[in-house]
């Protein structure tokens, strides 16, 4: 049936404007029947009528004519500057830098210079002493200045000298004269002096021209983060550390050459990669040690010639700081990915053995570790043993004071009991404590209020404390500082100075 064509014109698409038609079926694609009945057409998919966008003129608003060019202009990402990076290690070598002096402190006329037996005199007891130049090379050379120290205030390194050191000193000396070796924890508390208690001992060491073998942080050798390699025909087996062996050696070769100089080798060492002779100097053999690879066997030949018996040898300190990481199971593997004991490593074995009394040296000498209380893991076996020997060394105070004549102490000491272990807690490590079950221990406590006068004292005459070091200041600032603490004092009166 034909459409009309006034039915075509209804459906016919408009040529005026744009005329708004509601969304009906058609619109949406669905067939819907005419007016008549006849069905429609689906809608197209697209719109043949003109866009609202555009214009009365039929162009849309956002077309681009053909042949003009347009710019788009976009805003440029804001960039901060942030200036050079550092390169590789300068972190680290500005964060472990140590300054000695202090060019804006002022001099301190009163202050003397150590010498041999100044930390052994009794006399010299609340007492400020410089370092001398040629020791302060030493003592960097061995890394015994610590970040945390404030030698950067001053105008050049001193020591208090403590109660504490002139008993250290004197059992060094003691040892050193019997031919015997002494064996000593230093422990206390925390920011009381233990470190510096070390480097007092390892001064009076270099004065005395002694031969100075220094641990800084026993955690660069047990927590993993240096190489190490089985060595061969060891039973138990036992691993060196060749990079860190290396580096040792340089220290021992910076900070004693005065020292191996003047010693000499008794036999020839022709297994190194240069041949060494008798009657060499030993800074000779310590300096074939170029590359790691040669690292461990010059170690041993220069640790055989130090502790060589029948000729004349000097003492030796063996010092370590941060005892407590030696005193556990390491962080190494073996091949099976078992973990390793500390003990098994062959340089932490040397100072183990010297601490256990297995170590004879032919002039004497010392065994000196330090514990931490900021940076130590916790080893239940190192602290029942160091507060087992502090009893013990009570208790023979004690009765060397009854057979002496005076029973006041013995009282008193009586009924203390030496600590045992304890029964439910299975953390023991047989190891460690049959090395430490007959060291001495020497308690860094707090200062009395004259060392704490002498190095308030100090302190003014630099120019670092701004106030009359006077009874009452003096009082203020011990109270502060935890009665004595020497480092909760530094915090209480010059924490503000630091740079």
């Amino acid at each position: 049936m034909p459409v009309p064509n006034s039915l075509r014109c209804l459906v016919r698409p408009s040529t005026g404007l744009p005329v708004s038609i509601p969304r009906t079926a058609a619109s949406l694609g669905v067939p819907s029947a005419g007016l008549l009945g006849t069905p429609l057409l689906a809608a197209a998919s697209f719109s043949t009528t003109s866009s609202r966008s555009e214009g009365a003129s039929g162009i849309a608003k956002n077309h681009h004519r053909g042949g003009k060019k347009t710019f788009t202009v976009k805003k440029k990402a804001f960039v901060l500057e942030r200036g050079k990076s550092p390169l590789p290690g300068e972190r680290k070598a500005y964060r472990k830098r140590i300054i000695l002096s202090n060019d804006n402190a002022l001099a301190v006329p009163w202050l003397t210079d150590l010498g041999p037996a100044e930390l052994s005199n009794e006399n010299n007891v609340a007492r400020v002493m410089g370092i001398p130049e040629e020791v302060q090379d030493q003592l960097r050379a061995s890394e015994a200045f610590k970040t945390t120290q404030c030698w950067r205030m001053f105008r050049k390194p001193a020591v208090l000298v403590r109660k504490e050191t002139v008993d250290l000193t004197r059992r060094m000396d003691r040892a050193a004269q019997n031919n015997e070796m002494l064996r000593l924890v230093v422990t206390g508390d925390k920011v009381a002096g233990k470190s510096l208690m070390l480097l007092q001992a390892m001064t009076h060491a270099f004065l005395n021209d002694w031969v100075v073998i220094h641990i800084p942080e026993a955690q660069e050798l047990t927590t993993a983060c240096t190489e190490y390699a089985p060595i061969p025909n060891t039973d138990p087996l036992q691993y060196m550390q060749p990079v860190y062996a290396l580096k040792l050696i340089q220290a021992i070769k910076k900070a004693n050459e005065k020292v191996l100089s003047k010693t000499f080798t008794r036999n020839a060492h022709p297994h190194l990669p240069q041949n060494i002779p008798a009657n060499t100097p030993l800074l000779t053999l310590a300096n074939v040690a170029k590359e790691s690879e040669a690292a461990w066997p010059v170690f041993q030949s220069l640790w055989a010639e130090l502790t060589a018996q029948g000729v004349a040898r000097p003492p030796i300190l063996l010092s370590i700081d941060g005892l407590a990481h030696m005193m556990k199971i390491s962080d190494y593997r073996t091949p099976a990915f078992d973990l390793i004991h500390s003990h098994d490593l062959a340089l932490v074995r040397l100072f183990a053995n010297a601490f256990g009394g297995g170590l004879k040296l032919p002039a004497g000498g010392a065994v000196i570790g330090a514990t931490s209380r900021s940076n130590a893991p916790r080893c239940p076996s190192l602290e029942l043993a160091v507060s087992r020997r502090e009893v013990e060394q009570r208790i023979e105070a004690s009765s060397k004071a009854a057979g002496s004549g005076s029973g006041a102490e013995t009282t008193a000491t009586a009924t203390e009991e030496v600590p045992q272990r304890d029964p439910y807690f299975r953390g023991y490590d047989d190891r460690v404590e049959a090395v430490l079950r007959s060291v001495e221990v020497l308690r860094v406590g707090a200062i009395d209020k004259n060392e704490a006068r002498a190095v308030m004292e100090y302190w003014a005459a630099s120019g670092m404390f701004r106030s009359v070091v006077d009874t009452k200041t003096v009082t203020e600032k011990w109270t502060l500082g935890g009665n004595g603490v020497l480092g909760e004092m530094e915090r209480a009166s010059l924490l503000s100075m630091r740079m």
